[in-house]
């Protein structure tokens, strides 16, 4: 049996119904398309990565116009971060994120159409592209993304990584807001950006430019490159087609709130 990825699971329907905004109860125009529809919608093409045009309506899901509208709607509202928090909160009660460490990287993504945070790609022979910033935990649960012109140096985005992280509660005392390491490669190697993370009470385990690898270093920071071969095989952020940047930062956070859900699911399985 062929497996559907874009049906929304029900468990998850009933932690993201009661985040997104109502409509006014008497709105004028016809009545508007169910929201769950609208969300497999928009998770068809995520999944398949087909224009917003070509979002049949025989599907059932709504027009691609519809799904972008209403997807720009709950970007607004803050529907997705407050789901990640959410998701952060019941791995942390499970004991499902390990926050001994954070590990880091960039991978980039080619930009068909160019628009903001684009820019010549060092690794594409120059073809205008993004770059995707991602700090997970210890075992490779997206925790903060950042995307920007494909050749701004990965070194420029650590702080930022780093402080995007969002307090993690799900247990008694105070939310986790720092973890207690950064494990990053040579391209993060900075005496300034060591300094600020020792200020934030965080040990920095960046290896240094002209001297060997830290030991056993890349065998901890595997899981931000297990990370990015998750949110890559989402077909829609293999290749970037969005001229806004929020639509397609949108995306991204939105695969790495189902990289939270499939983490927490197997917990229960």
């Amino acid at each position: 049996m062929t497996t559907r990825p874009w049906i929304l699971d029900d468990d998850l329907w009933a932690i993201i119904e009661p985040l997104l905004p109502r409509w006014p109860e008497r709105s004028p125009g016809p009545k508007p398309v169910d929201d769950r529809l609208c969300l497999q919608g928009i998770l068809y093409v995520l999944h398949q990565d087909i224009a917003w045009q070509l979002l049949s309506l025989e599907l059932g899901f709504g027009s691609g116009q519809t799904c972008w509208r209403r997807l720009g709607r709950w970007q607004q509202a803050g529907v997705f971060e407050q789901l990640h928090r959410i998701l952060l909160a019941k791995l942390n009660a499970v004991g499902e994120l390990d926050w001994s460490r954070a590990c880091m990287d960039g991978s980039h993504v080619r930009a068909k159409k160019g628009g903001a945070a684009t820019g010549p790609s060092p690794v594409d022979r120059r073809k205008t592209g993004s770059k995707h910033h991602l700090t997970c935990d210890g075992k490779g649960t997206p925790l903060k993304t950042i995307t920007t012109t494909a050749n701004v140096n990965d070194i420029t985005q650590t702080l930022a990584l780093v402080d995007g992280i969002p307090p993690l509660a799900g247990r008694p005392g105070h939310p986790l807001r720092r973890p207690n390491a950064v494990l990053g490669d040579k391209a993060y190697d900075s005496r300034a950006v060591r300094r600020e993370l020792c200020k934030r009470r965080i040990m920095p385990v960046i290896s240094r430019k002209g001297a060997p690898n830290i030991k056993g270093l890349g065998k901890l920071r595997y899981v931000v490159e297990q990370t990015f071969a998750l949110l890559h095989q989402f077909k829609r952020l293999a290749v970037r087609w969005e001229r806004r940047l929020e639509l397609h930062d949108v995306f991204l956070s939105l695969a790495c709130r189902l990289i939270c859900w499939r983490w927490l699911k197997k917990t229960h399985s």
